[in-house]
């Protein structure tokens, strides 16, 4: 389901872009990208996909990515030269803040929000996708 990931990074960018909140879309992308592959990796059942939405709330963008498993995500000390585990320190940099909730009846979400820049207001306040 590698192209789910692509179909994530295009509906955020999709939306940033009918909202008029181009101000962050690169970041906002890698940070899907990252967040979507985690959830198919380490989050998603055989078989289940994860949901994206992208939310414009009171100057921020807040991305989220719904995944089937309870199992906390967290930034490895050391990353060394392994070429996983990075996702999160990316998240980290270029969001503005990231987390993670559980979400019932099963699962979680990992979040990352993103101080909206424009002076475009969106013409919705959520959106959402499933991959």
């Amino acid at each position: 389901m590698p192209a789910s990931i692509a179909i994530a990074r295009d509906f955020a960018t999709t939306t940033l872009v009918a909202w008029g909140l181009t101000g962050r879309t690169d970041d906002v992308r890698l940070c899907v990208s990252e967040l979507a592959s985690n959830a198919l990796t380490h989050g998603a059942a055989p078989g289940r996909g994860f949901l994206v939405r992208v939310a414009a709330v009171g100057g921020w963008v807040r991305i989220e990515v719904h995944d089937s498993s309870k199992t906390v995500p967290h930034l490895r000390r050391s990353i060394g030269t392994d070429v996983s585990g990075r996702g999160l320190h990316i998240v980290d940099e270029l969001s503005d803040g990231w987390g993670v909730e559980e979400h019932e009846p099963i699962g979680k979400v990992v979040w990352s929000r993103f101080r909206a820049e424009s002076t475009a207001e969106p013409t919705g306040d959520d959106c959402g996708r499933s991959a």
